[in-house]
């Protein structure tokens, strides 16, 4: 099915909104989906299409913060690859399991997480010491951490952060997906305690990871459509670059009521979508 020409207009200026928000603070397939179906496309082919756009959005933010010193590959690598890795098998269960199944569960862990970051108007502002590097360092006291624990605890840390929540989501993401970003977000901000703008740049790297290793199976099952795709993919790219920009020199204060929206929508759009299947 061949689109008229109006409708690309229209799908690059969602690339491009979808892009700022994105590298922001997630979310920008709350635009893009509902467009790519918008067109008539098949569901299968808009996914795979919307996956394809995005990456290359979360492509460019990701270059972007690491350009501004926020993401170096020795810290990112091993969260990278548990991350494909646990896409790949998420992606391949949903085959065999009924994603759908996580529908009731999922708004209410995104309410969950607004509401803990409302209470909690400082979270992120600044670096805060690693919870899960604290308890490495007491585990290492009580004598059953053995040698490979070292004082600080903060390489030990990372590797285990990076290795299991790497899994976990990039897993969730190959699986069933909406809200992976949040998820990512919140796990760096209490798991490592690092502030908004370090979380938002290394979940930026994890998604660009489980989209990647998405996206591969889509283009091997001929379901991208790539003129439309290349259309929101230059909007996508020009947004993301924008919004990494602004989010590295706003900060927290700047990306928080952003971050707090787009949960918030999503969670939404996610009970809007439950109580509609249900009746």
């Amino acid at each position: 099915m061949e689109l008229s020409w109006e409708w690309y207009p229209a799908l690059f200026v969602t690339g491009l909104v979808a892009g700022w928000v994105d590298a922001i603070a997630g979310g920008g397939g709350l635009l893009t989906v509902p467009m790519l179906l918008a067109t008539g496309m098949d569901p299968q082919d808009a996914l795979g299409t919307n996956k394809f756009q995005s990456s290359m959005g979360t492509t460019m933010a990701t270059v972007q913060y690491a350009r501004h010193g926020l993401l170096k590959w020795t810290e990112v690598s091993q969260g990278v690859v548990a991350t494909a890795s646990g896409a790949l098998l998420g992606a391949v269960c949903v085959t065999r399991m009924d994603p759908q199944l996580l529908r009731p569960v999922i708004p209410v862990l995104l309410v969950g997480i607004a509401l803990y970051l409302g209470f909690k108007p400082d979270l992120g502002r600044e670096e805060r010491p690693s919870a899960l590097a604290g308890g490495l360092l007491r585990w290492r006291a009580s004598g059953w951490g053995g040698g490979w624990i070292s004082p600080d605890a903060r390489r030990e840390a990372r590797w285990i952060f990076a290795g299991v929540f790497g899994l976990l989501l990039g897993f969730y993401d190959g699986f069933f997906g909406p809200g992976t970003g949040s998820f990512w977000t919140i796990a760096c901000l209490i798991g490592m305690g690092w502030n908004l703008l370090a979380a938002t740049a290394y979940t930026k790297a994890m998604n660009l990871s489980s989209n990647l290793a998405s996206l591969a199976l889509f283009l091997i099952t001929g379901h991208v459509r790539f003129g439309v795709g290349g259309v929101m993919a230059v909007g996508q790219m020009l947004g993301a670059r924008l919004g990494a920009g602004v989010a590295v020199k706003g900060g927290a204060r700047f990306i928080r009521p952003i971050f707090l929206t787009m949960v918030t929508l999503l969670a939404v759009k996610l009970l809007r979508e439950g109580w509609i299947q249900s009746r």
